[in-house]
């Protein structure tokens, strides 16, 4: 063995040495499994053992582990129960007809899920874990794994403001002061804030997520109590944000929740590989004029009616400008995610060569990544904001559920998006609404603020280096406060 074989030797046993397993809980939603599997794929590269847990539909359709990685990442598939009002084959938020379902697959996860965790931290040395990582739905994690002598952390796929919105963990479990137990609460800003801001929900959104979040449904407790006990259990709290991003939220959910708060990094997915089927729509994207085109989708969990993808068709062709539109099929029609359902009689004759409409999967971050691609009109979810803003593209923010609007008063007030123009009391918009905003920043003076705002931004949010770091130093947080042998 010559010198250089020997120091690779010694490196990769000091590597195995300090090297962790760690266990990863994502939630049963697009959103959630793929940023942790981004996230698994991370931690293996810093020379850790990953174990993933998912479902064998979610594992086929989402995960995709690289050969250079399979010896440190075990995908675990765990089997749903049948659970009455569950469709069958659902295994994903995705996959429910109407959000009213949502809490019979949050039941079908947690008799499951709780199981296959179980059973890993039972497992013998050296197959059981250091740590488990915790998605917020797996509340019942932190107090299984200190069960077996495991620590666990919180990892929030949310923004710190939209953590720190909410307050202490006892605040989110309805305990407390600053507990929401009335819609009212969810559009103040909280008097613990210590900075001015505007990051509350509006009337509309108050009322629509409400009993959603904060009331206990089917498998026994609210949405929001899962978020605060699995913060509570938890030792340490990791963030998919950064300092650079938003350093004063990040402060005060330290104070708030009297534990260490790490920002993990954004990890933006890189471009997919594989864009087959997609290649007259790079085409079209080539033959555009730099930063023109806006590139429109609204994610996997929001459910919009027919008139509301109506309207936003009519805005796209009110706007003048070139759009490349990710459309998902009507909650309201049955068109079977192919049809026109959705779309004005007419529309895409009339907008024919200047816009494009896609239908069923696309390669996102590819189409973001492309340099035709100037702005995003965005649902404000927090995968997709991490997407277009590590891309360098201007953000349109049409917010419809969940952290989104917290999400939309956040950008706005860091100058990083404009938010489409709603009505007060049901939240509706119109053509022109949309048209506005997207003209706002491509055409109008305004656009060019945006750009250069943007650009800064893809800097913070598409630094590979910057987001590593921000893991690496989370990482080495978890290996100094590991489990004894």
């Amino acid at each position: 063995m010559n010198l250089l074989e020997k120091d690779l030797v010694s490196v990769a046993k000091a590597v195995n040495s300090c090297s962790m397993h760690v266990v990863l809980l994502p939630w049963l939603a697009f959103g959630h499994i793929l940023p942790f599997t981004e996230l698994a794929k991370r931690i293996a590269r810093q020379g850790h053992r990953v174990t993933l847990l998912s479902t064998p539909k979610n594992t086929r359709r989402l995960i995709d582990i690289p050969p250079d990685l399979a010896g440190l990442i075990r995908v675990v598939d765990v089997a749903l129960p049948r659970v009455e009002h569950l469709p069958e084959g659902a295994e994903a938020s995705i996959d429910l007809p109407s959000d009213d379902l949502r809490p019979y697959l949050r039941l079908a996860y947690d008799a499951a899920f709780a199981r296959a965790l179980s059973d890993i931290l039972r497992a013998p040395e050296p197959s059981r874990p250091d740590w488990v990582l915790t998605d917020y739905a797996a509340y019942w994690a932190p107090v299984a794994a200190a069960r077996h002598g495991v620590p666990c952390a919180y990892l929030s796929l949310y923004a710190a403001a939209v953590l720190g919105f909410f307050g202490p963990p006892e605040a989110l479990m309805g305990r407390g002061r600053y507990a929401k137990t009335a819609p009212e609460h969810l559009t103040e800003v909280p008097d613990f804030v210590p900075f001015p801001t505007a990051v509350a929900y509006r009337g509309h959104e108050a009322r629509q997520m409400f009993k959603p979040a904060a009331v206990p449904d089917v498998s026994g407790v609210a949405e929001l109590y899962r978020s605060g006990m699995s913060i509570h259990g938890s030792q340490v709290v990791g963030i998919r944000s950064s300092r650079e991003f938003e350093p004063e939220w990040l402060r005060l959910l330290a104070e708030l929740y009297q534990k260490p708060v790490i920002p993990v990094g954004l990890f933006p997915p890189p471009p997919a590989q594989d864009v087959a089927g997609h290649e007259a729509t790079l085409r079209w994207l080539d033959g555009q004029a730099p930063d023109s085109v806006v590139y429109a989708a609204f994610g996997s969990e929001a459910k919009l009616t027919s008139a509301q993808l109506e309207t936003i068709a009519l805005g796209l062709e009110a706007s003048g400008l070139p759009f490349l539109w990710a459309f998902r099929a009507p909650s309201d029609a049955d068109t079977g995610g192919e049809g026109t359902g959705g779309l004005p009689t007419g529309f895409e004759e009339r907008v024919n060569g200047r816009g494009v409409v896609c239908r069923g999967w696309v390669p996102q971050v590819s189409f973001l990544a492309h340099g035709s691609v100037g702005a995003f009109l965005t649902h404000a979810g927090w995968n997709s904001v991490t997407e277009g803003l590590a891309n360098g593209v201007k953000l349109v923010l049409l917010p419809l559920m969940f952290d989104q609007g917290l999400n939309a008063r956040h950008l706005v007030e860091k100058k990083m998006g404009v938010e489409v123009a709603r009505d007060d009391d049901d939240g509706s918009f119109a053509p022109k609404d949309i048209a506005a905003a997207l003209r706002r920043v491509m055409v109008e003076d305004d656009g060019d603020e945006f750009a250069v705002k943007a650009k800064e931004l893809a800097r913070v949010f598409g630094n590979d280096e910057a987001n590593d770091q921000c893991l690496r130093d989370f990482l080495r947080y978890l290996s100094e406060h590991s489990r004894g042998p």
